[in-house]
């Protein structure tokens, strides 16, 4: 098998099994706690928390403004079955880079790699995370290059695959949608928290003396307890109304 090949067929293999990446980070984060490698923030700090939550919920930002913007049948609408394309997405988010949801995704994880408190965490799972999702970049372009063609390649001249070299915004053809986002995008958000809060839960059982009662701080029980509401609300709304609905979308 040629190498362009046999990395279409990885990156494809890559894709479906994508939302098991984040377990890899998850053995990780426990690694490094267990083993007490976490150099920073082994104490809670507010402030670290506050950081922390801002750089993951920046991610949440960029992807809700990808989603908004994005109607269906469209390049930003691939499935757990293989790449879908009807039309070449080339405006909103990906006007300013190619990749935009995997852009959102790092931030997201950014923010919770770095609450972890070791830098090489942070290093060794960013080269991990880019290794990993050019494999699928590689075979959502390959996808779309055959499909589309010319325009394309002239579309990937110009707009970079990951990392933006300008803000020339070019304004999408459909209104921002919020409902279409708040119904997307719930469990990514409900995920920031989790994750965060039990970090700092397990650095206090690793490396505190606190009581089993005391392990998760009150500042985390207060943003586990809002981030669930809304969560449960926009979930119940998905399931059992048509409140979020968005005609094509």
């Amino acid at each position: 098998m040629a190498l362009i090949e046999e990395f279409e067929k990885t990156g494809n293999w890559l894709f479906k099994g994508r939302s098991f990446f984040p377990l890899l980070l998850y053995v990780f984060m426990a690694a490094i706690i267990g083993f007490e490698q976490d150099t920073y923030f082994q104490t809670f700090d507010s402030t670290a928390a506050w950081v922390c939550i801002a750089i993951s919920l920046f991610g949440q930002y960029i992807r809700s403004l990808t989603i908004g913007y994005t109607p269906r049948g469209t390049s930003g609408r691939n499935t757990k079955d293989g790449q879908i394309a009807e039309v070449l997405n080339t405006k909103g988010m990906y006007s300013l880079v190619r990749h935009p949801l995997y852009l959102g995704n790092y931030f997201m994880w950014l923010g919770i790699m770095v609450y972890v408190g070791n830098i090489w965490f942070v290093v060794v799972c960013s080269l991990i995370y880019w290794l990993y999702y050019e494999r699928i970049m590689f075979a959502e372009e390959a996808f779309l290059r055959g499909k589309f063609g010319q325009t394309y390649l002239d579309w990937s001249v110009v707009v970079p695959s990951f990392w933006p070299r300008n803000l020339r915004w070019t304004k999408p053809d459909v209104d921002f949608s919020l409902r279409n986002v708040l119904k997307r995008e719930y469990n990514g958000f409900f995920a920031i928290f989790v994750s965060l809060a039990v970090i700092s839960a397990g650095k206090n059982a690793v490396g505190g003396d606190e009581e089993w009662a005391e392990i998760l701080v009150p500042f985390w029980q207060y943003t586990l307890l809002v981030a669930f509401a809304i969560f449960f609300t926009l979930r119940s709304l998905k399931r059992y109304s048509r409140v979020l609905h968005v005609e094509g979308r």
